[in-house]
């Protein structure tokens, strides 16, 4: 760890909470749990703010116990000069300010050590302050370094899949090539007999051997309909011919623009 003087001077004035009193704090440790060094920090912390509760308890106490005393003193300073020097009010009175001297001397007490606590939970507490800093930016940097191991881990993975993927779609191309050239020298017949004794024996992908045979069967129905097809368009323009040819026998040609009712053409003179 850095030497915290670097830090206590930037931080110098910089207002700090008690670190173990927020549960954020506690949040960061939630993952990978708290280090001896911070452990040990949190306890004397957390002593730290126990002893200062318990001393302001027994402050507010005694300073109760003054005002009771205070009270009783010039309750029986009164009663003693009117008694004229009573003695049972006297002893009453001496041992009220007995008591209430012991109370004060305890308050004083009580105050300094009040006083140093704070100073005391500034110093653990910005012990604890350095101890996390140190965990969670070590926290952060194995994070990163992870983070970045992954991610190479990913992209060789990519690449190696988009290899895998290729070799793949090859595969299966070239097996359904191989399988329309069998089907189309040997016919779909012998092929289902092979198909048969080879699926059996495991030395052919049935699948593969299926999806090349269907996709055979398809191109054969194909060639097929457009074979039956362009035969019926054969037949078709046949029968358009001979329809033209007889349309055209029909037709009378007209080989003067004379009628023969004018009995004269165009070399026949007229009489």
């Amino acid at each position: 760890m850095p030497d915290g003087n670097d830090f206590r001077a930037a931080l110098k004035g910089k207002k700090i909470p008690v670190l173990t009193l927020d549960e954020k704090w506690h949040k960061l440790f939630a993952l990978g749990g708290k280090t001896d060094a911070v452990i040990s920090l949190e306890a004397e912390l957390n002593a730290l703010l126990q002893k200062q509760g318990k001393l302001a308890a027994e402050q507010r106490q005694l300073k109760k116990q003054k005002n009771r005393l205070m009270a009783n003193v010039v309750e029986n300073m009164e009663g003693t000069y009117e008694e004229n020097k009573n003695k049972k009010s006297s002893k009453r009175l001496d041992a009220d300010k007995k008591e209430l001297d012991e109370v004060n001397e305890r308050l004083g007490r009580l105050e300094d050590e009040l006083l140093d606590l704070p100073r005391e939970m500034n110093r653990v507490n910005g012990e604890l302050m350095l101890e996390t800093m140190e965990f969670c930016y070590g926290r952060l940097r194995q994070n990163y370094n992870e983070v970045q191991e992954i991610k190479g881990w990913i992209d060789e993975v990519r690449v190696e899949l988009k290899k895998k993927l290729i070799r793949k779609q090859n595969r299966e191309i070239s097996n359904r090539q191989i399988y329309t050239y069998m089907h189309d020298i040997f016919g779909p017949q012998a092929l289902d007999i092979f198909d048969l004794y080879y699926t059996e024996k495991n030395e052919a992908a049935p699948e593969d051997a299926e999806n090349a045979k269907t996709e055979a069967d398809g191109q054969e129905e194909k060639d097929g309909s457009d074979s039956a097809a362009e035969e019926k368009n054969k037949k078709e323009d046949k029968v358009t011919v001979k329809s033209r040819g007889r349309n055209r026998k029909k037709e009378k040609p007209v080989e003067n623009f004379r009628t023969a009712d004018t009995g004269a053409g165009p070399d026949r003179p007229h009489g």
